[in-house]
């Protein structure tokens, strides 16, 4: 790393600390009582550091997602709703299901629903900015507005499950096994083995991406679209392809809460996670290992606000979060001036 791009990464993190420190300080509360809380409530207990991986899941997946898009130059804004479809297409797979279907058959089948119907959205956007030239923020953004409408509408009624506002369970067979079935000391928390999975999937990613001839397409459609056209690559096609595999990977992250934390599929479920994947996935830089440190940030920093919520109210520390946004703009920018 050059010293220029040193300070800015440096200076971004000092602005995340003050503004933490800020916000804490205006509810009333103790700044460093605050940081020794999040710590000790996250990092400094095995319960809390299972949380922090558990909440991090979700954004292993969308920040992938948004990371693949934008090797081919494209900003997949969509993983919000992507996300949203694979939680519904595998909570309806799940619940359809033989109760005695077996495990081995079970997850596979839940979890190519739940990619098909993120690759669906992600098709549909790619297919607009191929054929019509159609700006994918604008097309991901309105299908997200659409995929929110649409699942209201089935948990609230068609999905809905007697008087619950949910669908059914899936089959014992789909769901993940939790972390806290093998080991005692994570017992009660969310993760489960969509983390493992979220790990497997950076690192096929990256293998994808550098040693296969779809990941030379999407490179260098990401080049240029001249140099695509120069190699023999038809860039419309890659375009629908590179958002369907991003789609498909924000749909994944319903693996973690249909078969892992929930059973089932619920409104706001999944909220949230895609557009955090975008800050997780320009923090890391695109790169897996940048990527997997940058989601299980953003899960220390929501486990955190859980763990102090008795001294300072949650959504003091929404300005964190915030300010960690602004920060990731900020080493983009940082980036782009050293280069």
């Amino acid at each position: 790393m050059s010293r220029p791009r040193a300070l800015v990464v440096v200076a971004a993190a000092a602005a995340v600390l003050t503004a933490m420190n800020l916000s804490v300080w205006l509810a009333g509360a103790s700044p460093r009582r605050v940081l020794a809380l999040m710590l000790a409530g996250t990092l400094g207990s095995s319960y809390g550091f299972a949380q922090s991986l558990a909440k991090a899941t979700p954004l292993l997946w969308t920040g992938a997602s948004v990371a693949l898009a934008l090797r081919a130059r494209l900003f997949n804004v969509g993983a919000e709703g992507q996300c949203l479809a694979g939680v519904l297409a595998s909570a309806v797979v799940g619940a359809a299901l033989p109760a005695s279907t077996p495990w081995a058959l079970a997850i596979p089948c839940c979890l190519a629903a739940a990619a098909a119907g993120g690759a669906a959205l992600g098709a549909v956007a790619g297919w607009l900015r191929g054929r019509f030239g159609t700006n994918e923020v604008l097309s991901t953004l309105m299908l997200n507005g659409l995929m929110a409408v649409v699942v209201t509408w089935l948990y609230g009624g068609a999905l809905r499950d007697g008087a619950q506002v949910h669908t059914r369970d899936v089959v014992a067979g789909a769901r993940l096994p939790m972390a806290g079935a093998a080991l005692r000391a994570f017992r009660g928390s969310g993760l489960n083995a969509s983390f493992a999975l979220g790990l497997v999937a950076l690192a096929a990613l990256a293998w994808y991406l550098e040693r296969t001839r779809g990941g030379l397409r999407i490179r260098a459609l990401g080049s240029s679209s001249g140099t695509a056209s120069a190699l023999g690559i038809d860039p419309s096609r890659t375009t629908v392809r590179a958002m369907a595999l991003s789609g498909a990977l924000a749909g994944l992250a319903a693996s973690h809460f249909v078969l892992g934390v929930k059973g089932y599929a619920e409104h706001g479920l999944g909220a949230g996670v895609g557009f955090t994947g975008i800050a997780v996935a320009l923090l890391g830089g695109g790169r897996p290992w940048g990527i997997a440190l940058a989601a299980l940030l953003f899960g220390v920093l929501a486990q955190g606000s859980l763990a102090v919520n008795a001294v300072v109210p949650s959504d003091a520390l929404v300005v964190v979060q915030a300010a960690t946004l602004v920060a990731v703009a900020v080493v983009g920018a940082g980036r782009a001036v050293t280069r």
